[in-house]
């Protein structure tokens, strides 16, 4: 089943394919339409997951950070 991501960027709604061979997850592939390196975020993640003892962690500096880089509204679109 192909999927699509819609997402806004900095207040400009938009949307890609996704295929799951390519990335790991819907966040690495709106980074890489918009050019964004996510080094830096994913160190951050792999800290944060070796001391929480949950993903609830995870997932919380996951949506502060890709609000605080522009993005919002991201999902995923069934075809």
């Amino acid at each position: 089943m192909a999927r699509r991501i819609t997402y806004t960027f900095k207040n400009q709604p938009r949307e890609i394919n996704f295929a799951k061979d390519k990335y790991q997850d819907m966040y690495q592939a709106i980074a890489a339409a918009e050019g964004i390196d996510l080094t830096n975020y994913l160190n951050m993640v792999r800290q944060i997951e070796m001391t929480s003892k949950g993903s609830a962690a995870v997932r919380n500096f996951r949506d502060q950070e890709f609000a605080r880089m522009g993005f919002s509204d991201i999902y995923f679109i069934k075809e």
